[in-house]
């Protein structure tokens, strides 16, 4: 049995994980050391979708990158998918899925793949050292590179273009709003906010950069992002001028979204989703 904890603060109810639950993550490509035998994970068929794995030329190489995207003929909306902190697994390519559904070409790059696959292993401590091993330069160049290769595709309509992501995800999705002015409009899934452990200009200190709206969805039994934190965003927002909305779901986790595992919300999740892709729609994402 494995007793896991993680360098924000230790989920509720985090997980001791079982040989049954690891070879049913194994086997449906979920992050293993995340992974609930209990889940009841949403699986989005492709019917009507393109999906596949893509390769996209980084500065130093070519990194893998997960699409989902409409098979109507046409140019349609994109959006730009930053992972949790295990990476491109399966929870996150249905979430491509879910967003190609309701009109979107989607895409995940694995952001992660020079230093390993935080997917696959049981250890928080070597999921978070992957994930820290990752320089925000070498982030946003890879962000800039995914972008000239959705800017390339035909199907692409990058006038359309918005940015979400979880947990690491989320705070990147802030970075994204205040870096590149390509983005209409960012949603972060409980993204941390202040200085952490991943080497990034915290979401907090870049406010005053901010170039698009950006929404942010948070749990209130959030150990690793406290109530001050929310606060302190809310306040840097009003001062900076700038247009953000946030909105915490008082009895959620951290996670709340992920359906497969124990940290899932489905109430919270069923609120917060279609106000994402309202929030898109509202800033011409759609």
């Amino acid at each position: 049995m494995v007793t896991l904890t993680r360098a924000e603060g230790t989920w509720t109810g985090d997980l001791d994980l079982t040989r049954r639950s690891i070879a049913l993550a194994l086997a449906g490509g979920y992050a293993v050391a995340a992974y609930s035998a209990d889940a009841e994970t949403i699986t989005t068929d492709t019917a009507g979708l393109v999906t596949e794995t893509v390769e996209i030329q980084a500065a130093d190489r070519k990194i893998p990158g997960f699409l989902a995207r409409p098979a109507a003929k046409g140019k349609h909306p994109v959006i730009f998918v930053n992972s949790e902190v295990f990476g491109v697994h399966e929870w996150v390519k249905d979430i491509c899925r879910r967003l190609a559904k309701a009109g979107y070409v989607a895409l995940a790059p694995d952001l992660f793949v020079r230093t390993g696959d935080p997917s696959k292993t049981t250890d928080m401590t070597v999921v978070m050292n992957i994930v820290k091993a990752q320089p925000e330069a070498q982030v946003l160049g890879d962000t800039t590179a995914s972008l000239k290769y959705l800017a390339a595709q035909p199907y692409a309509d990058m006038k359309r273009l918005g940015t979400t992501g979880f947990c690491w995800g989320g705070g990147a999705v802030w970075r994204d709003c205040e870096t590149f002015p390509e983005f209409k409009a960012g949603v972060a899934w409980y993204g941390p906010l202040k200085a952490g452990p991943y080497p990034r200009v915290p979401p907090l200190d870049g406010v005053k950069d901010l170039k698009c709206p950006v929404l942010g969805l948070y749990g209130g039994q959030d150990k690793g992002i406290p109530a001050a934190d929310i606060e302190a965003m809310r306040a840097a927002l009003k001062a900076a001028g700038k247009d953000g909305e946030i909105i915490v779901y008082p009895d959620s986790q951290h996670g709340f979204l992920a359906d497969y595992r124990t940290s899932y919300d489905p109430k919270a999740s069923a609120d917060a989703w279609p106000k994402m892709l309202a929030f898109f729609k509202k800033h011409g994402v759609a």
